[in-house]
């Protein structure tokens, strides 16, 4: 990769640690090998790219415990063989039981705060919100895929009840959630046994968990929205006081949404919609960055991050007034998406010089999330996100079926009257970018990754990486990253410390962060049916092609006579 164009206008020159796949008949990219291979058996069952990608998820809720659980939320993004494009809506949403004033704020905390007292939406059965993403995969499977559920769901019974290695990222997610992991004895028993996390090499084994999987491949999503392993989950809600009931899990809908186009020098963005806020501001800054040569500025120059973190701060500064569940706030889409309202933001940057941009409240999520990138080589192509949103959710496991439950409830925000506040059935806003980058109505990329809110300003970078730099679509994952939402810059280790000395000169608050974001992964679709997927550093994760192919017609193999 030593021959790529951008270098030889960079202000930042990085080597990448992973190498990408390549493929004709199919590609799987997900943040754990085990996931990806189990994706991987599907294509080669004869399966689609949404079995596939279905397949991963649920094994992904086995091997990044930590990330992704069935209690949980999902965005996910369809490209269909027709050229159709959907979206997936399976984001948690407040329980029927809920109120604005359900927590009780910490006195004196600044608006953008959501703590309560005693952590109630951070830690606990009160801090579950509605879970949508088990819903959601069998709705994708039902609608779009091939293959039983009896059968995608196989490889992650077979890791759960059989265990698997714990790899160094998972052991220190352990070990930074242990002080709270440890209050409850069942992910105290599982996670930190004897009061130690879990160390590299160790077998992890849910046999609980593979039980309950295996009543789902049996009975369907039922078995948790309104069957046993729902009974189980309430009851242990009940116990403590918590807010999730048995009509939430029966009441759920999954939702499909026309995905937001946006259209940057000559090629076609789609991303999701709201609630997601990605879709909207990734089209936000492309739109304000088209005004500028950034490949003619070059990849990590000082004026090429000023630039990019100035545009964060305007998407971050509209996302915090514009941001939520369409069925319980009006998000202005159209207007913060069009070009003239990118000129006019454009108009107030200055290329000398960081400034403070307006905006009021800020969501917070959390940076704990996964992603996947699957394609069949039929034109069925599948990247979704999905998560417990903080790491290792709301920190406990459900006795009985082995599941660590979202703690999405402090996202919304615990003070009434504001865009964000609680209220009975609304989903949560969320980052998540599961997005596709079309060249003359062709998927030429798919991408996405975790990250909290950090996730839609690090899937612009990427596409800046691969539009406006040319960077291979392995250097582009990896490419160092910025971040900002204002007073601080986030930057990764990545750009040189002269680099990080002509931002301060800009006036911007430089920290240096060992990650920006998560784990990202994705599939290049080349012009002659060849497929690139690629993951990077930041996560377990690895590609894997379905290569080769049947034998040639007419061959067959005799035996000597």
């Amino acid at each position: 990769m030593s021959n790529s164009a951008w270098r030889q206008r960079a202000g930042t020159v990085f080597e990448c640690e992973k190498q990408p796949a390549h493929s004709r008949n199919g590609m799987v990219v997900t943040n754990h090998p085990l996931a990806s291979a189990a994706g991987l058996e599907m294509l080669a069952a004869g399966g689609n790219a949404i079995d596939s990608a279905v397949a991963a998820q649920f094994c992904l809720t086995v091997v990044e415990p930590m990330m992704v659980g069935l209690i949980g939320g999902t965005t996910c993004h369809i490209r269909s063989a027709d050229g159709r494009h959907t979206i997936i809506d399976g984001m948690s949403a407040v329980p029927l039981a809920g109120h604005p004033t359900m927590f009780r704020p910490i006195a004196g905390t600044p608006p953008q705060v959501y703590d309560v007292e005693r952590r109630e939406n951070q830690l606990g059965p009160k801090a579950v919100a509605t879970p949508g993403s088990l819903l959601a995969w069998c709705h994708a499977l039902r609608r779009y895929g091939t293959m039983a559920l009896s059968d995608v769901m196989q490889p992650a019974i077979r890791h759960a009840t059989r265990g698997f290695a714990v790899t160094p990222y998972l052991s220190d997610c352990i070990d930074s959630a242990a002080a709270d992991l440890v209050r409850d004895p069942f992910a105290a028993d599982r996670l930190v046994p004897d009061g130690t996390p879990l160390k590299p090499g160790e077998r992890l084994v849910q046999a609980d968990y593979g039980e309950a999987l295996g009543l789902i491949a049996k009975d369907g999503a039922q078995a948790l929205h309104g069957g046993p392993l729902g009974d189980l989950l309430v009851e242990c809600m009940e116990r403590s006081g918590a807010f999730l009931a048995a009509k939430d899990l029966t009441d759920y809908r999954v939702a499909e949404r026309a995905p937001i186009r946006g259209h940057y020098r000559g090629w076609e963005i789609v991303g999701p919609p709201p609630p997601a806020a990605s879709g909207v501001h990734i089209t936000q800054m492309l739109n304000i960055l088209e005004g500028y040569d950034l490949a003619k500025l070059g990849f990590g120059t000082v004026e090429t991050l000023h630039l990019l973190a100035e545009v964060l701060k305007i998407a971050f500064a509209d996302r915090s007034e514009a941001s939520g569940d369409p069925a319980f706030v009006k998000v202005p889409v159209e207007r913060i998406t069009s070009k003239a309202y990118a000129d006019q933001r454009r108009a107030g940057i200055d290329l000398a010089r960081a400034r403070q941009w307006t905006g009021g409240l800020l969501a917070r999520e959390g940076a704990d999330t996964t992603h996947l990138t699957v394609a069949d080589g039929k034109g069925n192509v599948v990247t979704t996100t999905q998560t417990l949103n903080s790491l290792f959710g709301a920190r406990f496991i459900v006795p009985g079926i082995g599941m660590i439950p979202n703690d999405y409830m402090s996202n919304f925000d615990p003070r009434p009257g504001n865009a964000l506040s609680i209220a009975p059935g609304k989903r949560v806003t969320t980052s998540m970018s599961p997005v596709m980058a079309l060249r003359e109505g062709r998927v030429a990329y798919a991408l996405g990754l975790p990250g909290g809110r950090k996730i839609f300003p690090s899937a612009l970078q990427a596409l800046i990486n691969l539009i406006d730099h040319g960077m291979a679509l392995q250097e582009a994952v990896e490419a160092p990253r910025l971040w900002t939402e204002g007073p601080f810059l986030e930057v990764e280790h990545g750009f040189p410390e002269e680099v990080r000395q002509g931002l301060r000169v800009r006036g911007h608050t430089v920290q240096v962060m060992p990650t920006v974001a998560g784990g990202m992964n994705g599939i290049q679709f080349h012009a002659d049916g060849g497929m690139t997927g690629a993951a990077c550093w930041r996560a377990d994760g690895a590609a894997a092609g379905l290569g080769g192919g049947l034998a040639r017609a007419g061959v067959r193999f005799e035996l000597p006579s």
